[in-house]
């Protein structure tokens, strides 16, 4: 199998506050991993490591062939980008951008394709995600279930090796939850390697190959399903507890 993803001794503080304590973690192609803990656990520090959205301390980070420590130069960064979409909990969308040009934006701009391509690349993606009709409306049109799966869209415009999702659906109700969810699942079921920080016990369960359990800036348990429904860590036992 190829390896997408290698964390190796990754630390990372904000100040005086030890965030992440020698974090080792691989991801392979197709795999599909979910990062689970309380707030403040690391996992969202974690994944914006991953695509250099903060700067590492000690460790070293390879991504889809790019590896990076402490300093990395703004034109290996750029290559970086190319090969990795991220999606937020809010969905970042140009206000006063359509559906079509935030998409079309970043290929246009960064890939240096055509206008006529562009547009194509964007109604293929917003297919995807089953938002044809959408290409001429704005965001303040769209539900915040549509404007996160324009979201996803647009990531996927770049056509990336590695999607990352921080917490994408913990703004949304259950039922715009649910929507985003089976786009992502549809994403799964095409083979895209994927890295989700999800409050989702029920859905990493069935999406995962794969439960990273950070605890207090560590990896502290992982494995397939099995270890939500027999933990065998105290702090797995009660988060479970509580989240399930």
């Amino acid at each position: 199998m190829t390896e997408i993803v290698r964390l190796k001794n990754v630390h990372k503080w904000f100040g005086d506050n030890h965030v992440l304590k020698g974090v080792d973690l691989s991801v392979q192609k197709g795999e599909i991993i979910a990062i689970i803990g309380q707030s403040g656990s690391g996992k969202s520090t974690a994944l914006r490591c991953m695509d250099h959205l903060e700067i590492i301390n000690e460790g070293e980070i390879t991504v889809c062939g790019h590896s990076f420590g402490a300093g990395i130069s703004s034109r290996d960064l750029k290559s970086l980008r190319l090969d990795v979409g991220i999606v937020f909990q809010s969905y970042n969308l140009f206000p006063h951008l359509t559906v079509e040009q935030n998409i079309t934006l970043a290929p246009r701009s960064v890939r240096k394709i055509s206008k006529e391509q562009a547009r194509k690349i964007a109604a293929d993606v917003l297919a995807k995600v089953g938002l044809s009709d959408k290409l001429a409306f704005y965001p303040e049109q769209l539900s915040g279930g549509q404007q996160q799966r324009v979201a996803i869209a647009r990531s996927l415009a770049m056509d990336p090796k590695l999607m990352l999702f921080d917490e994408v659906t913990s703004a949304l109700d259950p039922q715009l939850t649910g929507e985003v969810l089976r786009v992502i699942e549809k994403l799964a079921a095409g083979g895209m390697t994927m890295v989700l920080v999800t409050h989702e016990m029920a859905f990493a369960m069935k999406l995962a190959h794969r439960i990273i359990f950070m605890f207090e800036g560590k990896i502290h348990e992982q494995g397939t399903a099995d270890i939500l429904r027999n933990p065998k860590t105290p702090e797995l036992q009660q988060f479970v507890s509580n989240g399930l």
